[in-house]
């Protein structure tokens, strides 16, 4: 029987950016016995796809080259693992891929059952694909690092968020306010008004002496119970320019596709 094959783009090597993709053809891979194969509609590219094609994770990742990069897909369902219980063929859903073995850049990739959820129909495959790193790191930051309740059951608490126009930082925003918390946040002048439609209740421009100094009007800053930052502690105006720099990396890398 001939193998059937796909379009896929990988790197052989570390280094090269976006010119270190190439197209090619190979097999489809098949589930195993807790997987399913999945056919992609849509994929979100992370800052950490890119740093592992750098070569600043290795020995980790990848596991081997040639590498298929990318870990968040969103698609359909076409075959099913013998021990696959709570999916079907056809089912429209989101994964999120081994950063192991990545995956994403090709018509078809596999994803363990753990880690794949239904899809619901208002959500379009590209909305879908944006969510499991960004949003499960703004969940765990919030729910476990700080320790706050999401379903309006605890004590209000005040957060700051900076870049919150950034990928981790505008779901922390939603998460935050559906749990009743009183969310100031900081980005960018371009993207004020995106994160206050988030729900932000103060919003602050990185590069004003109020955003520098985190001087909200209300002086809810002076008593923050937490901090959410993609970067880990790095200042509101270093994180800014950081986040355009990953915007920037992630449109290279798709004009290559």
């Amino acid at each position: 029987m001939a193998v059937k094959l796909m379009h896929a783009v990988q790197y052989n090597s570390y280094g090269g950016g976006p010119s270190g993709l190439k197209h090619v053809e190979i097999p489809i891979p098949t589930p195993k016995k807790d997987e399913v194969l999945l056919k992609l509609e849509a994929v979100s590219i992370n800052p950490v796809d890119w740093t592992i094609q750098t070569g600043l994770m290795r020995p980790f990742f990848p596991h081997s080259f040639p590498h298929t990069p990318v870990s968040d897909v969103a698609g359909e369902v076409v075959e099913v693992g013998q021990e696959v219980r709570k999916f079907k063929v056809g089912d429209k859903v989101v994964a999120i891929l081994s950063l192991y073995t990545g995956g994403g850049f090709a018509e078809f990739a596999t994803a363990r059952e753990s880690l794949t959820v239904p899809r619901p129909p208002e959500v379009s495959a590209a909305e879908a694909a944006g969510l499991p790193v960004a949003g499960i790191t703004a969940h765990k930051c919030l729910t476990e690092a700080a320790g706050i309740k999401l379903d309006s059951t605890g004590p209000a608490k005040n957060i700051m968020v900076t870049a919150a126009s950034g990928g981790v930082g505008h779901y922390a925003v939603q998460l935050a306010k559906l749990g009743n918390h009183h969310v100031t946040a900081t980005c960018g002048a371009r993207n004020i008004d995106f994160v206050k439609n988030l729900g932000a209740d103060e919003v602050l421009d990185y590069k004003t002496p109020e955003g520098v100094t985190l001087k909200s009007p209300s002086g809810q800053w002076r008593n923050q119970d937490f901090t959410v930052g993609d970067g880990g502690g790095l200042e509101s105006g270093e994180e800014e320019e950081k986040e355009r720099k990953h915007e920037e990396e992630s449109v290279k890398m798709n004009d290559t596709l």
